[in-house]
């Protein structure tokens, strides 16, 4: 098929009113605790498969909570591209739009999760029902993964990983703005908890303060750890870095506070491991012990660890989004990306994986998240000749 037959396979409207279908669909993620789920959007999905007679599954995760996994068979069974896709959102408090009622304005769709990450969400689906109504089949097998609880805990993918899933390539559906995303950091999340003494404010000398006590570990991380992260650097997603995003301490203002807690935000760069962004902090608190005997810190294990991706640019599945990408825009930009995805617990699984998706990230999240039709549909065309060609 020519490239302006294949073109001419995207009907933009259609496309369009998937899109507006699954940004409808309250899908928030239960920790926001604004009483959705996938369970929705997952059987929507389902739904859309069975319509185009796609072989699907349903894979529970958590109750009402499930992966939905569309699979076309290819020539050779034996290989396989996988293409996968978050089906939850984020909050939609502080939103100066419906979030839920779709809208479309100057060549952009609004709506929660338009961006991240319906709107790749939607092409790789109009991309599986393309393939099955061209009546041929791909040189390797396809699968659809959308996945739950991305915005949290990414327990969705990890249950996908767990599942034995196997391919030779994945693509994740993020906003890159098409950009054909190789590397990006990891995160490690965890509290430090400071212990004290009570005591009446009157008679501070007889306790211990908490909040003081985190005061030095906060500024111990800002005078030697994040000084030393510049010398750490990687080609594409540049230096780690470290925020302390929550604090908590005391239980009223004439008390001396036993106790106060930090929760730390710690970028991992491709190359660094949980392991050794632990024996970091670990011997920051060691050192600020041996400097001070009433000093008392824990670190609480860690409430979510991702990993960093590094896909060799050389491997194939880069090889295929760059022939694809020159065909649909002329351009083929391979690059990196600061936040994290999904892509990581794929490469980690052994499958070779690429992060590529219509919309800004700049836009994800916001009061007002759009994105741009066009690149959705661009997404779509890119998508499908990768099923074509991998």
């Amino acid at each position: 098929m020519s490239a302006a037959d294949l073109r001419a396979v995207i009907d933009q409207q259609e496309l369009v009113t998937l899109l507006g279908d699954l940004v409808s669909i309250h899908s928030v993620n239960p920790h926001y605790n604004e009483g959705t789920d996938e369970k929705e959007i997952a059987e929507y999905i389902q739904a859309f498969f069975q319509r185009w007679k796609i072989p699907c599954e349903m894979q529970n995760v958590l109750e009402t909570r499930p992966n939905v996994i569309g699979k076309i068979e290819g020539i050779d069974p034996g290989r396989c591209l996988l293409f996968e896709a978050h089906t939850d959102v984020v909050s939609t408090k502080g939103m100066t739009i419906e979030p839920f009622r779709p809208a479309t304005k100057n060549g952009r769709l609004y709506g929660r999760g338009s961006c991240d990450t319906k709107g790749g969400l939607a092409a790789m689906l109009y991309a599986m029902k393309s393939l099955q109504t061209m009546g041929s089949r791909p040189p390797a097998s396809i699968q659809l993964a959308a996945t739950m609880d991305e915005e949290y805990l990414f327990r969705g993918v990890s249950h996908l990983v767990r599942s034995g899933v196997r391919a030779n390539g994945a693509v994740v559906a993020e906003p890159t703005g098409l950009q054909i995303t190789i590397a990006h950091k990891g995160c490690l999340r965890w509290r430090i908890i400071s212990r004290g003494k009570a005591a009446h404010s009157s008679t501070v000398h007889l306790g211990i303060n908490a909040i003081s006590k985190m005061a030095k570990v906060i500024q111990a991380i800002e005078s030697k750890l994040i000084p030393s992260y510049q010398e750490k650097r990687h080609p594409l997603v540049g230096s780690p870095t470290v925020n302390v995003g929550v604090i908590e301490g005391g239980t009223q203002v004439n008390t001396v506070p036993d106790k106060c807690a930090i929760e730390i935000d710690r970028r991992i760069i491709p190359g660094e491991t949980t392991s050794m962004v632990w024996e970091e902090f670990r011997a920051l608190l060691e050192e600020l012990k041996a400097g001070d005997p009433e000093f008392d810190a824990v670190m609480e294990e860690a409430f979510l660890e991702d990993f960093p991706l590094a896909t060799p640019e050389d491997e194939r599945i880069v090889q295929v989004a760059r022939d694809a990408s020159l065909s649909v825009l002329g351009d083929a930009r391979v690059g990196a990306v600061p936040y994290g995805s999904d892509a990581s617990k794929l490469s980690r699984a052994g499958i070779p994986s690429i992060v590529l998706g219509p919309g800004n990230i700049a836009q994800a999240h916001t009061a007002d998240e759009f994105v741009t039709i066009a690149q959705v549909c661009e997404a779509a065309e890119i998508y499908l000749r990768m099923m074509l060609t991998f």
